[in-house]
């Protein structure tokens, strides 16, 4: 009988192992795309990305490892883990010389061709893997589980592979004493505690220790689970930490979309796999290898996590990412949510339209809004024809000073909308005029019944209110325009600042490609001289000083260089032509560097002056961007 629980219970926690397993490849991966997304321009989240897939394969082999599988298939997904494995010291010190980068001390060259030559070991490792030399032959009746016996080359594997994490470490703990700002520091500490973790527990110990094992299964699994609860959590605190690179985004965003991605992905499959794996083998127990409540538990699980993910998610945002601007950001999401759109404004007034025309059986109504002194119908319900839109603006002088009174226009009833009448406007003080609402009224019908004129004012006042919600509207749009660029320099210097604050705010931040394009074109538009050329933002460019002082100090020279440079990078192969592959560098080179007339160009190219112009926008954009990997690949050396 004890026996028999121990048994059952020692197969409970191999089971619980091996979701487990899946559940951190399944992290793993879901964080890969996660960096694959949002900020695989940063070098650490590049490097960051290389870890998590040397993790999802290790972890993937090894959740595939289970009784039911071949001796062939068992020692082929034990050499499968090793793809991973020879290839993580070398990401790891690829980490930790990008975030040294990072925090303000880049390579002399050194640390770079440490870098490549791990990446080139490990690619010996693998060598040495594929002639099956790194590992010996497959013990599949071992205790407490299947391993792979060792040879001299796996003992000089681990010599390597505990000398490139030491060393790693030693950089992430000079990267973390450089950093100034606490949330530098502290994201430093959540990124080295989370990276012990895959260095820990990716590395195979039944290689050294099947012995130990097998005298102490239950210790060995025991352990397994506790490391393997330990990396697929530790991951996630890595995953935080890299998540802030590379991006310019306000914190509380990249946490609350990082969350969201780790409860829609990981969490949501790893339950789902995790209670199809339990039902899959209650049924064994019972008898029945294959139940009916596989699929549907699996369904289940979907979509009860994505409900329970969909309401919870504003809650969690309000309480574990707004802190104390709490009140600020709820103010947004309500202006958001109930935000009066030209859709929703013209929806609303076709409404009060339709109720007018019905109350007075009329063939066409309009509401224009008065703009800079100009009055332009927003809509028009009807019978178009009977509205001279033209004239419309002259309308205006027939407004009297009386609030509440109707007008005769042509075939149509007017009645202004007016602003509605605040607390520091004097008694006799006449509203702003803010739009007219006009019903055309049938033939012979001048005058309206008391109900009709009361419910037609009634309406004018909904009216008026919809177009004082559009002129609030309009006027905090265009302050948000003209507050846009400045908010996101703020944060783009921001978020530069978080890891290397000394050098971060005296450089000038790299520019959206939108921008770029719009200073490349106009520098190669005075690409021979001229102001656009001489006062182009592009010479505050780090590239572009770089090649100064190989001119000079002559920044237009430099400057015309690197755009000849950026130009010769559009260029196809071979010998010049005028085929389709060679329109871009034609354009650029016949436009600009030679100088053409756009007929001229137009013509020798066989195409249309218009495709001519939207063929330049797709060169000159192009150009900038690599201009902008120039620039990036400056900032790093």
């Amino acid at each position: 009988m004890i026996n028999g629980w121990s048994d059952t219970f020692l197969a409970g926690i191999q089971t619980f192992n091996q979701i487990l397993t899946a559940g951190i490849a399944i992290t793993a991966f879901s964080l890969f795309l996660y960096a694959l997304s949002f900020n695989l321009r940063d070098r650490v989240a590049r490097s960051f990305a290389i870890i998590l897939l040397c993790v999802v394969v290790i972890f993937t082999a090894e959740a595939l490892q289970d009784n039911s599988v071949s001796t062939q298939a068992l020692d082929l997904l034990l050499r499968l883990q090793w793809f991973g494995l020879v290839f993580l010291p070398a990401a790891y010190l690829h980490l930790s010389d990008a975030l040294l980068v990072t925090a303000g001390r880049p390579s002399r060259g050194r640390r770079r061709i440490a870098v490549r030559g791990m990446y080139a070991l490990s690619v010996g490792f693998l060598s040495l893997l594929a002639v099956g030399a790194l590992l010996g032959s497959l013990v599949p009746d071992g205790k407490p589980a299947p391993y792979l016996l060792r040879t001299a080359w796996t003992e000089l594997f681990t010599i390597f592979y505990v000398a490139a994490m030491v060393w790693a470490g030693v950089n992430f703990a000079r990267a973390y004493n450089l950093m100034l700002t606490r949330s530098g520091r502290r994201r430093m500490l959540y990124l080295m505690a989370g990276a012990t973790a895959p260095a820990l527990g990716s590395y195979p110990y039944l290689l050294f220790g099947s012995s130990i094992a097998a005298q102490h299964q239950f210790l060995f699994w025991i352990s397994a689970t506790v490391i393997n609860i330990l990396v697929g959590g530790l991951v996630v605190v890595m995953a935080y930490a890299v998540a802030f690179f590379g991006v310019s985004w306000p914190d509380r965003v990249i946490k609350s979309r990082l969350f969201k991605w780790i409860m829609r992905g990981p969490v949501t499959a790893s339950v789902t796999l995790g209670l199809m794996t339990i039902v899959r083998r209650g049924g064994e127990l019972l008898g029945t290898p294959y139940s009916a409540f596989v699929p549907f538990t699996v369904v289940a699980s979907v979509l009860l996590m994505e409900h329970a993910i969909t309401f919870a998610a504003p809650l969690w945002e309000r309480w574990l990412f707004f802190g104390r601007d709490r009140k600020e950001l709820e103010l947004l999401q309500n202006i958001e949510e109930r935000l009066l759109t030209q859709s929703d404004l013209q929806q609303f007034l076709e409404a009060v339209l339709a109720a007018a025309r019905d109350h007075l059986q009329s063939p066409t109504a309009f509401v224009a809004a008065l703009d800079d002194e100009t009055l332009s119908p927003i809509v028009v319900a009807g019978n178009r024809s009977l509205l001279d839109q033209e004239s419309l603006t002259e309308v205006l002088g027939h407004v009297n000073g009386d609030a509440r009174m109707e007008f005769l226009w042509g075939n149509f009833w007017v009645l202004p909308l007016r602003l509605r009448r605040r607390s520091d406007m004097d008694r006799d003080e006449l509203p702003p005029l803010l739009g007219l609402l006009g019903v055309a009224h049938r033939e012979n019908q001048m005058t309206m019944e008391r109900e009709q004129r009361e419910a037609l004012w009634l309406l004018a006042e909904r009216a008026a209110i919809a177009l004082e919600d559009r002129q609030l509207q309009l006027r905090v749009f265009r302050s948000l325009a003209d507050l846009q660029p400045q908010v996101e320099l703020i944060q783009r210097m921001r978020a530069a600042g978080r890891y290397d604050s000394r050098a971060s705010l005296l450089m000038e931040p790299l520019p959206h490609e939108a921008d770029l394009a719009n200073w490349v074109k106009d520098a190669l538009t005075h690409y021979w001289g001229g102001p656009k050329f001489t006062n182009n933002p592009l010479t505050r460019l780090q590239v572009v000083r770089e090649l100064a002082e190989k001119e000079d100090g002559n920044l237009a020279n430099a400057l015309r260089a690197l755009l000849r440079r950026a130009v010769d990078q559009v260029k196809p192969r071979g010998d010049r032509k005028f085929t389709t592959e060679w329109i871009l560098y034609n354009i650029l080179e016949m436009k600009f560097i030679e100088g053409r007339k756009v007929r001229d160009v137009a013509s020798r190219l066989a195409m249309s002056e218009a495709d001519l112009y939207r063929k330049q926008r797709v060169a000159v954009e192009a150009v900038a961007k690599a201009i902008l990997e120039m620039e990036v690949d400056t900032l790093d050396r």
